[in-house]
């Protein structure tokens, strides 16, 4: 019989199915497969870790090339190298070859030493060209400052007259240049100029004045441009210091300080000449640096530049490649054939469609020995596959962030398609904010196949949404209407029901009330605009959104009780149903149910010169006080209520003990008959390890198959019928049992509540 057709009210028909693969056709096997991506495999190499199964040397080596690829992203970054976007819905890759894959992995280690060789020579000359920078400010500060002592040794003096620093006190006022430099050499002071960072200047000072006690003369002037850190590549601002001192001990501790501080220290030599010769040196190495550096960056960016075209095509290949040998490690290897022999779940409907592709990749690589396809019973609970649509798809992710449905249960996210927008607009509620809504949404359907290469993430979320966005935004119109706002204002499209009926001798600040405006009138359509100008309006609101959020989530859980029905008929368990859903149908439709009726009654009388009662004081005494009424809504209400709450509770202990007492009960039954218990070992997979399957021999001493040379399909000859269950544990079931019956209480327990905050709301 044929398969029926797979739909999205529940998950797909599923089949286990062996396939024995030629070794040879591997790889281009699970490749056709994974594009199909209608096949989930399973690992039949669970006792063997991931170094020691047979593909892991080519996981490796794409993982390197993984890596050299990520290598090459950074750089991009780095270098503000865009990415060529690849779309795959219109560019197509086809499936490379095994020497495909060596050439990009080979030409992938060629690019990264060379991208790798030219980053550290850019690095090298960046930082070369940071240290030449930097001699050329200390020259040029620590020149002037040596120019202007020569010029003025007064200056240099006055600032030693102090016990703070001595070094300098026994130099006579002379106004000649040699006698300062002969004062310097007579009394071997010598001086240590360099570079440090300026938020370092302060604790360097300290250091400094703590170390050597004040035997020291510092001067220091800012760098006004920052400089690049080759390390971080982010712009330093730094000082130039020069530091005066005598003795080399005491200079060479100041380097060593200086050193510890991360600064840079340079030679500068104190004869005007000479200094002026090291200037044009450091400005004409500068210059080369600089144009070696300019090239050298030039080489890299286009390196880059043309790794940028194909990066992304082999991101792809190299990923799908990787996915492919982590397949084939799940596979089992039959060295005696030279075989490949995997076990996967595939939807039942695509069984035909899966036999073709095998025959196709068979075809293709010339083998006369076909790939092997064969379906084997097993009770293993298959894998959730529900079909989506880029309809359905956002609203299966909503349901699925929950929870997935189990095998053949009803798909909760069918519904979720219309209740989750639908809910959402009666909150939103808004006419003009939806049309915006509206027309966002329409312009990311219209314009998807341009938007959907927007990489923003933010923007990306919303886009994904975009079908939700459309449907919340078309419900949310219609709930806008209904309450007859327009960005927090009301239309007047109609006349409305009410007029203001004023006394005479009406003042300012008097009361005003309201009449009909015609016997019989009635607003066409949503709430009367004349509403909003009345004192009770907030009142009124509440009031009838309270009223409907009851009504809403009433009907809400009814129809996901009538999915436990559907489910429990499906799998064909009736203790289920009469343990389950009769009584939880009843116990809800008796408190729950009987509240919307009433509401909707309420809404149908007319209470004129009075409030009507209150529904949820009626509930709350139906519990507390049965036969009590506050207020009568109608006749023998008291009588309905005691028997719906007594044919309510009684329903509890049959949610409690039917259920747990008929699984217990059949257990034992089945004991008694001498089945197998649910915990006992049996075989699950046509790999189990056994002596002797049905047909009465054994392969290689773990496979039962018998090969048919007429029709080349292998006949697996034993059932797969275990679920790997655990031992039967009463316990367990009752506090299960306990729990579900506890879920029915949550919403009267919430009403309860809002009833107590506000008893007249409703």
């Amino acid at each position: 019989m044929a398969p029926v057709r797979d739909t999205p009210f529940r998950s797909a028909d599923m089949s286990m199915v062996q396939l024995y693969i030629s070794n040879e056709i591997g790889r281009e096997v699970v490749n056709a497969l994974g594009e199909l991506g209608l096949v989930q495999f399973r690992d039949l190499n669970g006792d063997l870790s991931a170094f020691q199964r047979a593909f892991t040397q080519d996981i490796r080596r794409l993982d390197n090339a993984e890596r050299q690829l990520r290598f090459f992203h950074a750089q991009m970054e780095k270098a503000g190298i865009p990415l060529r976007k690849l779309d795959l819905d219109v560019d197509t890759l086809a499936p490379p070859s095994t020497s495909e894959i060596d050439e990009l992995a080979e030409r992938s280690q060629s690019l990264e030493q060379r991208v790798s060789s030219l980053n550290d020579s850019y690095e090298t000359l960046k930082k070369r060209e940071v240290e030449l920078t930097e001699w050329r400010w200390v020259l040029r500060e620590a020149g002037g400052f040596f120019d202007r002592a020569h010029g003025n040794v007064d200056e240099i003096r006055a600032s030693t007259d102090n016990d703070d620093a001595p070094l300098l006190q026994d130099i006579e006022h002379n106004n000649s240049a040699a006698e300062v430099e002969r004062s310097f050499s007579g009394m071997n002071i010598g001086f240590v100029a360099g570079v440090i960072a300026r938020d370092r200047v302060a604790p360097f000072e300290r250091i400094l004045w703590r170390t050597l006690r004040g035997n020291l003369y510092m001067n220091q002037a800012e760098i006004p441009e920052p400089l690049v850190d080759p390390a971080t590549n982010e712009p330093v601002f730094k000082n130039v210091f020069v530091i005066f001192a005598h003795g080399k001990e005491i200079l060479a501790k100041i380097r060593k300080i200086s050193e510890s501080m991360s600064a840079e220290v340079y030679n500068v030599d104190e004869n005007s000449d000479l200094r002026r010769d090291q200037v044009h040196e450091v400005n004409a190495r500068l210059n080369d640096v600089q144009n070696v550096l300019r090239n050298t960056q030039q080489t890299l960016e286009a390196e880059l530049t043309q790794i940028s075209r194909s990066l992304a095509a082999w991101m792809v290949l190299i990923g799908k490649e990787k996915a492919v040998y982590n397949t084939l490690n799940l596979f089992s290897y039959d060295r005696a054939r030279r075989t490949l022999i995997a076990e996967a779940w595939v939807p039942t409907h695509d069984l035909p469609l899966i036999r073709s592709t095998l025959q196709d990749v068979n075809n293709r690589a010339g083998l006369s020995v076909p790939s092997i396809v064969s379906e084997i019973r097993t009770n293993k609970t298959p894998p959730t596959y529900l079909k989506t649509n880029k309809f359905t798809e956002a609203f299966q992710t909503i349901v699925n962030a929950y929870g997935t449905a189990t095998y053949q249960e009803v798909n909760p996210a069918i519904p979720v398609i219309v209740t989750f927008p639908f809910l959402f607009a009666v909150m939103f509620g808004d006419f003009g904010h939806a049309v915006i809504m509206l027309s966002g949404a329409l312009a990311m359907i219209y314009w998807e196949k341009p938007l959907k290469k927007v990489t923003f993430e933010l923007f990306a979320m919303v886009y994904y949404g975009r079908y939700i966005a459309l449907v919340m935004a078309a419900f949310s119109v219609y709930t806008g209407l209904i309450y007859n706002d327009v960005f927090s204002k009301s239309m007047t499209l109609f006349d409305s029901q009410w007029k203001w009926k004023v006394p005479p001798g009406w003042e300012v600040g008097q009361a005003v009330t309201a009449e009909p405006t015609a016997p019989g009138y009635t607003y066409p359509f949503g709430v009367d605009w004349r509403w909003h100008g009345a004192d009770n309006d907030l009142l009124f609101m509440n009031s009838y959104k309270m009223k409907m959020s009851i009504i809403l989530g009433w009907a809400h859980m009814t129809y996901s009780l009538c999915f436990a029905y559907i489910n429990a008929r499906h799998f064909k368990r009736p203790v289920d149903i009469w343990g389950n859903f009769v009584p939880g149908m009843i116990f809800f439709q008796s408190i729950f149910g009987y509240l919307v009726v009433c509401i909707i009654y309420k809404w149908t009388q007319v209470w004129p010169g009075q409030q009507g009662p209150g529904l949820l004081n009626m509930l709350i005494y139906m519990f507390l006080q049965p036969g009590t009424l506050d207020k009568q809504l109608y006749r023998g209400q008291a009588g309905v209520q005691k028997f719906l709450l007594f044919f309510a509770v009684i329903q509890v202990p049959i949610l409690l003990f039917l259920k747990p007492l008929y699984l217990r009960w059949e257990h034992n039954h089945a004991r008694a008959k001498g089945y197998r218990g649910l915990g006992e070992q049996s075989r699950v997979s046509a790999l189990d390890a056994d002596d002797e399957g049905d047909n009465g021999h054994a392969v290689d001493g773990r496979r039962h198959s018998a090969v048919s040379d007429d029709e080349g399909v292998a006949m697996i000859a034993q059932d797969l019928d275990d679920e790997e269950h655990e031992e039967f544990d009463f316990s367990e079931v009752m506090i299960h049992q306990v729990i579900h019956t506890i879920g029915q209480f949550p919403p009267f327990v919430s009403i309860c509540h809002a009833g107590k905050a506000d008893a007249n709301s409703v």
